[in-house]
């Protein structure tokens, strides 16, 4: 990219909360069901229906905005937000606009040359998700699941802190991180749970104008951000240096193609045409409740490196690998709590499991043995009561079928004779 340009980006991340019911009705929001099988009356925008606030939903924003710095709105509101799409079953979409619940936040990032940054947060707000469209190539024809439709969002919106496409990915990964510290959701992007949109413009360097941006809408790879972000940066560029103007638009990005296109010109408010919510009344959050879920929030990952290190003595190293998902921490602390040892399972974390998690391609989140089975195998061989080699053989058993490890060992004949 040129040196005479300067990108400026903000996002807008979209996350699908762990609740287990939809914002607004009592319908299912499990994951991969048939179609149109979790839907109601309230869901498909049926005539006459009335939305009921899912509390839960009001929690995990509140929650997700103190772990992120952020203010709370005590009395929020919601807005209808009108457009006509056939995934949107009542032609608008229940959002957040004037008084969003959570603003002026900020988390911090480990930048390129290993400072530190903050990326502000300007708002997060709660709204319902849309349905989905499914494209039939093959009949010509698009048909629409609303087993989403209803699904709890919270949309977290930056500043245009951002300026280039790892600080992006870094502030995503943080985001992610601290979200599924919380249990507010698991943020699985290959299953839409955290999508996001890159709004972007490019400056002259040194500007502190900024240039007309543009989004990408609901991308959800760190690998097709950092390819969308470099491509669009580099558009805009040869635009502008070949004397032509950037449009504000919305565009679509293909990851197998490399590039984006335009789908058409970007939205702002007024052409969705807000006005407030009817059918909710406001919200109003005491002083006592959000003490209460600031007291409720769990240990996160800064104050567990801090801990890991002082208090169990483990490397910077292991703690920033086994800090960086919530589902390594889950099975150290249990797998520590089980053996009695935090050394020995951080060992067995970076060495066994890593290698295994390499070996088969599997994903920390897809792990599927029993909690207390590492530390167990920890706890024998540490009673001599099986070799080491052997406790590497009934790991990759337990790791791959998921076996009661001192069953295992009883059945296979691997205990040590005294």
């Amino acid at each position: 990219m040129s040196k005479e340009y300067e990108t400026v980006i903000g996002l807008e991340v979209h996350v699908e909360l762990a609740t287990k019911t939809k914002i607004f009705c009592a319908c299912s929001t499990a994951f991969g069901s048939a179609p149109n099988t979790h839907t109601c009356p309230v869901c498909t925008g049926m005539p006459g229906s009335l939305p009921v606030l899912n509390k839960k939903v009001v929690e995990y924003a509140m929650a997700v905005g103190l772990a992120t710095n952020c203010q709370i709105n005590q009395y929020s509101k919601f807005d209808r937000k009108n457009y006509f799409y056939p995934d949107n079953p009542q032609n608008y979409q229940i959002s957040q606009l004037y008084l969003p619940i959570c603003h002026d936040g900020g988390v911090e990032i480990e930048t390129e040359s290993g400072g530190k940054k903050t990326i502000g947060i300007h708002e997060i707000h709660m709204e319902e998700d849309a349905g989905k469209l499914v494209h039939d190539d093959w009949e010509g024809v698009s048909l629409v699941d609303y087993n989403r439709s209803g699904v709890p969002l919270i949309e977290i919106v930056s500043e245009p802190d951002m300026r280039s496409a790892e600080e992006v990915i870094a502030y995503l990964e943080k985001l992610r991180m601290m979200i599924q510290y919380l249990g507010a959701s698991d943020c699985k992007m290959q299953e839409g749970s955290l999508r996001a949109d890159i709004n972007l413009s490019v400056r002259p360097a040194g500007s502190q104008e900024l240039g007309v941006r543009t989004e990408m809408k609901n991308m959800n790879s760190f690998r097709a951000i950092a390819r969308a972000i470099e491509s669009e940066s580099q558009r805009q560029i040869d635009l502008l240096e070949s004397g032509e103007r950037v449009i504000q638009q919305t565009r679509r990005w293909d990851d197998s193609k490399g590039e984006s296109t335009a789908m058409r010109s970007k939205e702002d408010a007024q052409d969705y045409k807000y006005f407030p919510e009817p059918d909710l009344p406001p919200i109003s959050i005491s002083d006592e409740e959000v003490e209460r879920v600031r007291a409720s929030l769990p240990e996160l990952p800064e104050q567990k490196k801090k801990r890991y290190m002082e208090e169990l003595g483990l490397s910077a190293y292991d703690t920033d690998m086994i800090t960086g998902s919530v589902y390594f921490v889950r099975l150290f602390e249990r797998t520590a709590e089980v053996c009695g040892s935090p050394k020995e399972a951080a060992n067995w974390i970076m060495g066994d499991l890593m290698k295994l998690l390499n070996d088969t391609g599997t994903l920390p989140e897809n792990m599927a043995f029993q909690p207390d089975s590492l530390g167990k195998i920890i706890l024998m061989l540490a009673q001599n009561k099986i070799s080491r080699q052997s406790a590497k053989k009934v790991f990759e058993q337990v790791f791959k079928l998921d076996v009661d490890p001192e069953q295992y060992v009883k059945e296979n004949n691997l205990g040590v004779l005294n």
